[in-house]
């Protein structure tokens, strides 16, 4: 240490650029602090910029506005249905207080703008206090143009998700874009998206016109240009330093290999990601076989993980379920000869017409369940029968009029994806089977039970089309059940598909105001974690969509506040907590 000077001087040091850590220096500059934001690759947004972008947050002045009546107080009643008692309650009661304040705060104060999804159920609508309605709120469309240059500071999201090489299109554009030629309306609105790309690309890499995590992602980063953010590219924190007191401060370096020596007045945040792609973690941390796959942004290495626990933090794996927050996936090759991941989410798994089945060929799952329940039936099933990976199963016509993974709708030849190995292709489900490698016999007689409750309109095994969730990503216009309906008619077509996080959500345990707790549970003096770097306050399961980046945006808030010096108070009833922060 003797060779390093002190080489700045700040009130606050973030480490990392994603949805937390932007959020953290974004606020704490605002409430007057001098924030330095460090970030080890040379773009912002991380995971949440490859994200649908939506935040769960129960009670939001947004929805209610729009006429949705919801509340906290039903919220935590569906949390506690949910998640029994596990989990810390007065964290889950600090996320549902602050939750609406902290969205309402950055409406008020910076580009960051949100609208109402109106529905978009809870994905466990069958407990009480679940909501079908106004828990979800997406950011607003924005313009990659108004950052100039520094548009190429923000991550772009996976090239699946855009189309013509760059063009982005969120869930809404998708029906008007199939249906170009059905309607002048959808005609003129598909023209504007594709001729506006045509013109970004005279200047840009990829479409201007950026929606759903890509969208927040670029409005906080517009956001912490306004408030003139400084943000250190290229260096990540090496060292954490430490004093009578707790932390002062950290090492950095960049990539040229430069050390710099900053001392944080008011504390230094962990915002790193998480450690999705750190091998000693995820063996640690995830269940066995340990998922080969991840979503998470490459950088993702479990820096802020490592750095919580030389300082003694605390984690608990066995508080936070299977360790992530998953999602199946089908893997392509890429034109560039790169290897790319696409998210079964919504698109295709709820509409009628498809099956998931095992390695013995049956079924074992509802095919409509969130994405998280999916993986999770994957890893319980495959205790007993091989069900990793498992395998989507329909006729070649289900993919023409849904789509299939990274095959969009309308696709009329399914033999280059055949081709390239993406799917298996047969006509006959015997076949099929033999190119999968499960049973036919197996095979045909799970589809022959499966059509059985497509004639009746009721899934008698696993109940699919029976929630508000697989109804609401079925198809409306197929009755009598959305989810529903026979595979009969060749040829006939198969994805495989695996377990993959889309976030961690094992991590530091923290306090309310997202403080490192060491393992006496008090917590480490200067020392706050958020985003993926914080342990998930959901006890290892999935109330909705947004769950990972609500609580990484309302508890940056609350840490920026205490930063700042304006600690929020938690809710009435959890008293002896606030007589133990207040002694802090």
């Amino acid at each position: 240490m003797s060779n390093r000077t002190q080489d700045r001087e700040v009130d606050l040091l973030v480490a990392g650029a994603g949805a937390g850590g932007m959020t953290m220096a974004l606020v704490a500059a605002l409430e007057g602090l001098d924030v330095l934001l460090v970030e080890k690759s040379q773009q912002v947004g991380g995971t949440a910029s490859t994200s649908a972008g939506t935040l769960w947050i129960p009670g939001n002045r947004q929805s209610r506005d729009a006429g949705y009546d919801d509340s906290a107080e039903k919220a935590d009643v569906y949390m506690r249905a949910l998640a029994g008692n596990a989990g810390d309650p007065v964290l889950r009661s600090a996320y549902l207080s602050t939750g609406p304040d902290a969205i309402d705060y950055l409406m008020a104060r910076t580009d960051v703008q949100f609208v109402a999804c109106g529905k978009h159920p809870d994905y466990q609508s069958q407990l009480p206090g679940a909501a079908v309605y106004g828990r979800a709120i997406v950011p607003r469309m924005f313009d990659g143009r108004l950052l100039g240059r520094d548009f190429a500071r923000v991550r772009p999201p996976i090239p699946e998700f855009m189309v013509f090489g760059g063009m982005m299109v969120g869930k809404d554009d998708i029906p008007r874009l199939i249906g170009r030629f059905r309607s002048l309306a959808n005609f003129t609105y598909s023209a504007g998206l594709f001729f506006r790309y045509l013109a970004d690309r005279l200047r840009h890499a990829r479409g201007t016109r950026v929606v759903m995590g890509n969208a927040l992602v670029a409005r906080l980063y517009s956001s912490l240009r306004k408030a003139n953010v400084p943000i250190l590219f290229g260096a990540s924190v090496k060292e954490l330093l430490r004093g009578p007191e707790g932390v002062t401060g950290a090492v950095l370096e960049e990539e040229g290999g430069r050390l710099i020596r900053v001392q944080a007045k008011k504390g230094v945040v962990l915002a790193t990601g998480g450690y999705a792609h750190n091998p000693a973690f995820r063996a640690a941390f995830m269940p066995k076989p340990v998922p080969q796959y991840s979503l998470a942004a490459a950088g993702d290495t479990g820096d802020g993980i490592a750095l919580g626990q030389g300082a003694g933090a605390r984690i608990a794996p066995g508080e936070h379920g299977t360790g992530a927050f998953w999602t199946p996936v089908s893997t392509l090759r890429r034109k560039d000869g790169t290897q790319g991941l696409f998210p079964h989410l919504s698109l295709d798994r709820a509409k009628p017409g498809l099956i998931a089945v095992n390695k013995a060929g049956r079924r074992f799952v509802d095919e409509g369940a969130s994405y998280h329940d999916f993986v999770e039936a994957m890893f319980e099933e495959n205790r007993t029968t091989p069900s990793i990976p498992a395998y989507l199963v329909c006729e070649a016509e289900f993919v023409r009029k849904y789509g299939l993974g990274a095959i969009h709708p309308g696709t009329t030849s399914l033999k280059p994806f055949a081709e390239s190995g993406y799917i298996a292709l047969a006509p006959t489900l015997e076949e099929l089977a033999l190119r999968i490698g499960v049973d036919p016999a197996t095979l045909k007689a799970t589809v022959a039970r499966h059509n059985g409750f497509a004639a009746t309109g009721v899934d008698e095994d696993f109940g699919k089309g029976a929630r508000e969730l697989s109804r609401f990503n079925g198809d409306p216009a197929y009755t009598p059940n959305p989810c529903l309906a026979p595979i009969v008619k060749g040829p006939f077509c198969a994805v495989e598909v695996w377990p993959s996080e889309i976030a961690c959500s094992t991590g530091l345990s923290t306090d309310a105001d997202a403080r490192v707790l060491g393992a006496d549970g008090q917590p480490i003096g200067g020392l706050y974690a958020c985003g993926n770097d914080m342990a998930s306050i959901m006890a290892g399961t999935y109330p909705g969509p947004g769950t990972t980046l609500g609580p990484a945006m309302v508890f940056a808030y609350r840490a920026a506040m205490r930063a700042a010096g304006r600690a929020i108070p938690l809710p009435s009833g959890n008293d002896a907590h606030q007589g133990l922060d207040a002694a802090q």
